[in-house]
């Protein structure tokens, strides 16, 4: 802040950190990285619309937020018919030293519009799920 840098950029998360390809399991194709890319707008634009009960944004209450592409693929209804499409899990974790972390405790109301909002605005992903793993045993990322 010191520097005249915006908030945003101050403060943002740790990505694309790595970059899309380490949230893409299995095989990284174009395909794939335009669905994760797009999911992922998805889930941190709702982080940064919703706040808690003291008017601060779920974005700003987790040190990192995140989707993944997962290597399978989901059966589902949209409309009248089947689809067999691909599945992403949203991990959010709270943390101070990165060496520990808690996933995310987000509301259910608000989880329930990222899930509603990626199925129906990403076609090709019919399943989303989200990951309530601590570190450790886990990691943040899922490399």
């Amino acid at each position: 802040m010191e520097l005249g840098l915006p908030r945003e950029m101050v403060f943002r998360h740790p990505f694309p950190g790595p970059g899309l390809g380490v949230r893409i399991l299995g095989e990284v194709k174009r395909e794939y990285a335009e669905l994760l890319r797009r999911a992922d707008a998805i889930f941190i634009d709702e982080l940064r619309a919703t706040r808690d009960a003291s008017g601060t944004s779920w974005y700003d209450l987790t040190a990192q937020a995140f989707a993944v592409f997962l290597p399978i693929r989901s059966v589902g209804v949209m409309g009248d018919g089947r689809t067999y499409e691909h599945a992403v899990a949203l991990r959010a974790v709270q943390t101070t030293d990165f060496m520990t972390a808690h996933w995310a405790h987000l509301p259910y109301e608000l989880l329930g519009r990222i899930s509603s909002r990626i199925i129906n605005e990403v076609r090709g992903i019919n399943r989303v799920v989200y990951d309530v793993t601590s570190k450790p045993p886990g990691t943040i990322e899922w490399e």
